[in-house]
C-alpha cells in the first residue's frame, strides 16, 4: 500500500542524486524540516551536498558526523543550512534537545541524516526522504511529505 502523496525517485547515478538535492534546496525556505534515512552509503550527504548548492548556502559539505552538526552561512537567497548527521546521538532526544534545532528552524533550513525516528518531533511540518542503494547502485529516493508539506510542490 502506498501512502497519499508519496513520490519515487530513481537516482541512476551520484550526480542525479546531487540533482535532485540542487532541485530540493532551490525550493526550500528558512524554517523547512528534511529528515534523510537511509544505510550507509545510500546517498545522504551526496543529497545535502546538492540542497547547499539549491539553497546557495557558502561552506563545502561533508558528513558531520564527528560534530554532529554544521552550519553552512547563507549565500544570497539568505538562507541558512544546518546539517546535522544524528547517528551518533543513538536515539538519545535529549541530545537532540541540546543541539536547539527548533531555534534553528526560525533562520534556516534544517536536514538531518538519520533523522527518522527521531527528529520528527521537532516540527509536524516535515519532509522525510528514504533513500535505498540498489545492487546496481541505482539510488530510489522515497518522499514522504507530512504536515504542509502534503500541499507542496516536490521536485
Amino acid at each position: 500500500m502506498v501512502e497519499t502523496g508519496v513520490k519515487e525517485l530513481r537516482l541512476p547515478v551520484e550526480a542525479d542524486t546531487v540533482e535532485f538535492g540542487r532541485r530540493l534546496g532551490g525550493l526550500l525556505r528558512a524554517g523547512d524540516l528534511v529528515l534523510l534515512s537511509g544505510p550507509l552509503g545510500a546517498g545522504k550527504t551526496a543529497l545535502t551536498r546538492g540542497i547547499a548548492e539549491g539553497l546557495g548556502v557558502r561552506g563545502r559539505v561533508s558528513s558531520p558526523t564527528f560534530v554532529i552538526a554544521r552550519e553552512h552561512k547563507a549565500g544570497p537567497r539568505g538562507v541558512a543550512l544546518v546539517h546535522v548527521d544524528a547517528y551518533r546521538l543513538g536515539g538519545h532526544l535529549d541530545e537532540l534537545d541540546d543541539l536547539d534545532l527548533d531555534t534553528e528552524l526560525v533562520d534556516a533550513a534544517v536536514v538531518v541524516e538519520w533523522g527518522e525516528g527521531v527528529a520528527e518531533r521537532l516540527s509536524d511540518d516535515h519532509l522525510l526522504i528514504r533513500l535505498t542503494r540498489l545492487d546496481d547502485d541505482v539510488r530510489v529516493a522515497e518522499l514522504h511529505p507530512h504536515g504542509t508539506w502534503t500541499a507542496r510542490q516536490l521536485p
